[in-house]
């Protein structure tokens, strides 16, 4: 069976990069009818955020991302976390130990940066302890460390499943630590431990963490375990082709999420990132991404994570894929956060469909057509300067308006076409002028639709307002 896993660090905001990879293990899991797991990498105090761990689940939750029970633990849908396995670490450390693969390391942080400014980095000097020195001075307490004896000199291969085979010279491969003074473990013991005991069979990670693949091939092989496969995908990288990171890319899922971004698109995007369909098409689901999914159709190039790009097929969803209803649905939080309201289900379907055309995101509608939802909406300079130059008109058509009885988007098109062609005027000389003292902007929907939605009560109020001189 395969099974595959993410082991994010709870050390922050739920990373974009972590669901672009979280995604490819949940598709190459599924596609195989396998497992999913989460590991929550929790082992570096130093950097642990409370809390970042619910917000790390609850970012794959709302991206739809499912994984598999952690049965060491419990309860439904419950993740590995590190810190609550650190026995096993210790076990497997010393394991190492008595096979001759590590050693103890006894260096003062002092020496250690010594060392490093002297030699470049640590240069294995604790190899040279005898064994029963180190014993004794561990039984003393003393405090120390635990390395990986890396077997010199030879080379490690490591055959990537994307890349092929690479080889390391094993000089240029650290005895890293394992296990630190505190009893915590290191990422790359922890790492390798955790994938075997849970049975993964298949590592799907970003392409930074190729230069510790190994470092990890020669601890399995010190366990004696099955080295699973490899599979580096590139990174997510800035427009400038660096590394994707916050200072110059927004790289929160909650930022995401607020914004108004769909998951359905967002997810769509990142399998975009790494992964073309066979046909070509940039729109599909996650059902149709697992069934068409292959190694072979996974890019290396760096891809390049394009906001404008995502905020276009976010809107495509909003447009195209996602039913009108769905849609009002979902953007009703974002009118409630604004402190707009809507009389009925059927005027917020009927003004999502006239706005549908002109919002990418669901924020976007509140802040676009504030004034379908209040009577305290902004104006902008110019419909200001539109609706004053075009306050004779409003006061020839505002009784016209008033005796109107069929208030029916055609009814009220013919009269102020018959309006205007009776005064010599152009349609836009009354609609424009109209257009803003109704909506505070001249960029809107078709100004029939529009008064139509708005009933013929709150048309004649904001235009008895615009008359008197307020706008607002």
């Amino acid at each position: 069976m395969v099974v595959t896993r993410i082991a994010p660090s709870p050390t922050g905001d739920p990373h974009v990069g972590t669901a672009y990879i979280a995604l490819f293990n949940y598709v190459w899991a599924r596609k195989n009818g396998g497992r999913f797991l989460v590991r929550i990498e929790d082992t570096d105090r130093t950097r642990y955020v409370p809390g970042a761990e619910e917000r790390i689940l609850a970012a794959l939750k709302w991206l739809g991302i499912s994984y598999d029970e952690g049965p060491d633990i419990g309860g439904p849908h419950a993740p590995y976390r590190q810190s609550e396995r650190l026995p096993l670490y210790r076990k497997h450390a010393e394991e190492l130990l008595r096979r001759g693969f590590a050693y103890r390391a006894f260096e003062t942080p002092e020496e250690l940066e010594r060392i490093r400014k002297e030699k470049g980095g640590y240069d294995g000097r604790a190899r040279n302890i005898p064994p029963e020195e180190a014993e004794e001075r561990a039984r003393r307490g003393e405090p120390h460390v635990i390395r990986l004896k890396v077997p010199r000199p030879g080379t490690t291969e490591v055959r990537d499943e994307l890349r092929g085979v690479v080889v390391y010279d094993n000089q240029e491969i650290p005895d890293v630590v394992l296990l630190k003074s505190d009893g915590y473990p290191t990422y790359h013991l922890a790492n390798v431990v955790d994938d075997h005991l849970m049975g993964v069979t298949d590592v799907i990670r970003a392409e930074e963490w190729l230069v510790s693949t190994p470092i990890h091939v020669l601890l399995y092989r010190a366990f004696g375990w099955e080295v699973p496969k490899f599979y580096h995908m590139p990174l997510l990288r800035n427009p400038d082709k660096t590394k994707i990171s916050k200072r110059k890319s927004h790289t929160s899922l909650e930022w995401y999420r607020a914004e108004g971004f769909l998951p359905e698109a967002l997810r769509n995007y990142l399998a975009l990132m790494g992964f073309s369909m066979p046909d070509g098409r940039e729109i599909f689901t996650l059902e149709e991404l697992i069934e068409a999914f292959t190694w072979e159709r996974v890019s290396l190039g760096g891809p390049v994570f394009d906001l404008e790009k995502l905020r276009w097929l976010n809107g495509k969803y909003i447009r195209e894929v996602l039913p009108l209803e769905e849609v009002a649905e979902r953007v009703k939080p974002f009118l409630q956060a604004a402190g707009l309201s809507w009389p009925s289900e059927a005027y917020l379907r009927r003004a999502v469909e006239l706005m549908r055309p002109r919002f990418d995101t669901l924020k976007e509608l509140p802040e676009k057509a504030p004034y379908l939802f209040s009577e305290d909406y902004p104006f902008t300079e110019k419909a200001l300067e539109k609706m004053r130059e075009g306050l004779p008109v409003l006061r020839e058509v505002e009784p016209l308006l008033r005796a109107q009885e069929d208030w029916s988007e055609a009814a009220l098109d013919a009269l102020l076409r018959s309006f205007a062609q009776d005064r010599g005027l152009k349609l836009g000389q009354v609609a424009q002028p109209l257009r803003a003292a109704l909506t505070g902007s001249l960029e809107t929907p078709g100004l029939f639709e529009i008064m139509a939605l708005l009933g013929k009560e709150r048309v004649l109020a904001r235009l008895a307002r615009a008359l008197a001189g307020g706008t607002s």
